[in-house]
C-alpha cells in the first residue's frame, strides 16, 4: 500500500515536524529526545503498561509481572520514572515496610499515549513486515506468522 500525500499536506507536514523537533543542534533542549531517553527502554515501558493494569503493585508484584528484569534493573527503572514524576512510591510503615507503586496522572497520560502507539504497530504491522521482507530480512515477523 503507498500513501501519496498532496503538497499543500507535505508542506503542513513538515512545518508541524519542524515546530516540534529539535533540528539537531540543541539535541539536550530538545523534549522528545530528553524524555525518549528515560522512557524507550523496554522495562520502562513494561512497567508503566503493568501499573495501567493493576492501578497499584508492589515491588515483588511488578518483578512477577515483568518477565525477564532483574531485581536491580527493576529498581534503577521505577526510581528513573518516580524521579520524572511518571510513578508514585508509597511507603507504609510496617514491619516488615511494604511499599506500593503505582502511575501518577501524569504516567497515565504517557499510558495513552503508549496504547495510540500501540494501536498504531498493531495497524501496519503487516506492512512493515511486508516491508522487511522486501529486503531480505528474514527476521521480518512474529513467532507464529
Amino acid at each position: 500500500m503507498e500513501v501519496t500525500i498532496g503538497k499543500g499536506e507535505a508542506r503542513a507536514t513538515r512545518e508541524k515536524v519542524n515546530s516540534h523537533f529539535s533540528d539537531g543542534k540543541k539535541t539536550f533542549n530538545c523534549p522528545i529526545t530528553n524524555v525518549l531517553d528515560r522512557i524507550s527502554d523496554k522495562w520502562s515501558i513494561h512497567a508503566i503498561i503493568t501499573l495501567g493494569k493493576a492501578d497499584k503493585l508492589r515491588f515483588n508484584e511488578l518483578m512477577k509481572s515483568i518477565h525477564g528484569i532483574s531485581q536491580r534493573m527493576l529498581t534503577v527503572t521505577l526510581r528513573n520514572l518516580e524521579q520524572d514524576g511518571i510513578v508514585t512510591r508509597k511507603i507504609f510503615p510496617e514491619i516488615p515496610p511494604r511499599v506500593e507503586y503505582q502511575l501518577t496522572d501524569l504516567g497515565r497520560s504517557l499510558l495513552f499515549q503508549l496504547i495510540q502507539l500501540s494501536e498504531w504497530a498493531t495497524s501496519n504491522m503487516d506492512e512493515i513486515f511486508a516491508a522487511r521482507e522486501k529486503f531480505g530480512n528474514t527476521n521480518s515477523s512474529l513467532p507464529g506468522r
